[in-house]
């Protein structure tokens, strides 16, 4: 597993000079795992989520969306697994009180061996623990640790406690609700907002099996060790779909949601051998397959996307519990069912960090005369906060009002940004930085013979074009 701390930290410096990530409530020196988007964050990451929204519904005849609310009724999460089965093996160090989830103390002791040239003693401490993991072998997993020697961070002694199960889920008050029922959940999940509307959908829509109902939205786990920047987070944002078929069709369509996400993900432009799947050893309570779509981050190949065969587990236990019918009526075999689910669930923050680690690209373009370089953010243009920066050569001669008439022409059909201060070349500095494709510049000839000089991010080269002609070829590149 390759990591580059060094082009991790400074992708996080990046975000926060440019104004697309910063860390929740600074001025009170933070909240730990929790993240603000700035100006340019923001519209980067509405951008994943629009493409992600428009593949999943607007390609896809037999896919709706909806947007179920964050507080749910309590007894959802009995009936989903959650309040009993959603927790993580936690261990703490007796003299430095440093609680640490098991998995990630032992991963970091692999990283470690691998670092060191030790491959082979790292996989083979993977597997123990993956094994021990999927039978719940708590004293197996203290022995694995302290076998290995694995020490606190900060005290740097081996002194720890038992191993036990910790809820991740944030509980809180609701006032209406009856005595009894007054502690309520963050949702830990979007998915069980579909699962408790399918009747709602299926119905009102005349929905026919098979067919999938999508959602994005915020969730929210307790997690004890929240780490590697807006990779893991107390509040993030999923993009998930469930697909409802027949029961006994899920090993196709497991197959064929394991190739469309990735076909998803391939058509960010990123290369192949970036991605790979990971077989779940230990399967959750709910599914019969499950495998996640990992990415190649600085901080090593990661989980981005989870592909579940979920059975019938959801609407079987929302029927229990809610004591409502979640049958469906298939005309073509005459029979009423329990649908089964395929699964579709991938984080928008983790997306967001793939797209950007991907895009970050420091480049050294000193000649003999003269040193210089550049950072630069080369974002798919669909994905790009800023699609055209339009820039006036001067402040005078009637130049910003050209460069105005552009602006008026072409912001309501896409992101465009105006400046006129500064060096022009400070000005495609700053431009690249955010990721913007286009830059268009106003200058003399522009009021003889109507052309602007185009300046293309990514190869720097330019070339005068009609100005009638930057909205079309924008678009084309965007579209």
């Amino acid at each position: 597993m390759a990591t580059d701390n060094n082009r991790f930290q400074a992708i996080i410096s990046h975000c926060k000079e440019y104004g697309f990530i910063f860390q929740s409530s600074e001025i009170y020196d933070g909240l730990s795992a929790v993240y603000d988007y700035g100006q340019w964050g923001s519209e980067l990451k509405k951008n994943i989520r629009d493409y992600w929204w428009k593949s999943m519904t607007q390609m896809h005849e037999n896919i709706v969306g909806i947007d179920a609310a964050i507080f749910m009724h309590p007894t959802t999460w009995k009936a989903s697994g959650h309040v009993d089965n959603f927790s993580d093996p936690m261990i703490d160090n007796k003299d430095s009180k440093k609680r640490y989830r098991v998995d990630h103390l032992i991963e970091a002791k692999i990283e470690e061996l691998k670092a060191e040239g030790k491959n082979a003693e790292g996989e083979t401490l993977n597997a123990e623990m993956d094994n021990l993991l999927a039978a719940n072998d708590y004293e197996g997993l203290k022995k694995l640790i302290e076998d290995n020697k694995i020490k606190c961070s900060v005290s740097g002694t081996g002194n720890w406690t038992d191993i036990r199960q910790f809820n991740l889920m944030f509980s809180t008050q609701l006032g209406s609700v009856a005595e009894e029922a007054s502690e309520i959940y963050l949702r830990p999940e979007t998915a069980q907002g579909i699962f408790v509307n399918f009747l709602n959908v299926q119905k009102t829509g005349r929905m026919k099996i098979p067919f999938g109902i999508a959602q994005t939205g915020k969730a929210f786990r307790n997690e004890i060790v929240a780490r590697q920047f807006i990779f893991r987070m107390r509040e993030f944002e999923q993009m998930e779909m469930q697909f409802f078929i027949r029961p006994g069709t899920q090993k196709e369509w497991y197959e064929y949601w394991k190739e469309e996400r990735m076909k998803w993900h391939l058509s960010l432009g990123i290369p192949k051998e970036k991605f790979r799947f990971h077989d779940h050893v230990k399967l959750a309570h709910y599914a019969d397959a499950a495998c996640d779509i990992e990415y190649e981050f600085p901080i090593g190949f990661k989980e981005l996307e989870g592909i579940h065969s979920r059975t019938d587990f959801d609407l079987k236990n929302h029927q229990l519990y809610s004591k409502k019918k979640m049958q469906y009526f298939d005309p073509e075999i005459n029979q009423n069912y329990i649908p089964y689910v395929l699964e579709t669930s991938v984080g928008l923050d983790r997306t967001f960090m793939m797209v950007i680690s991907e895009a970050y690209t420091e480049e050294d373009l000193s000649t003999p005369e003269k040193q210089d370089s550049r950072v630069v953010l080369k974002l798919p243009p669909k994905l790009a906060p800023i699609k055209l920066a339009v820039l006036p050569l001067l402040k005078k001669d009637g130049l910003p009002e050209i460069a105005r008439q552009i602006m008026n022409s072409c912001k309501p059909h896409f992101r465009c940004f105006y400046e006129e201060k500064d060096a022009i070349g400070r000005r495609y500095r700053r431009m690249d930085a955010i990721g913007t494709p286009f830059c268009v510049t106003i200058d003399h000839q522009t009021k003889e013979d109507n052309t602007v000089t185009i300046r293309y991010r990514d190869s720097m080269q330019q070339e005068r074009i009609p100005l009638a002609q930057i909205k079309e070829l924008i678009e084309k590149h965007i579209g």
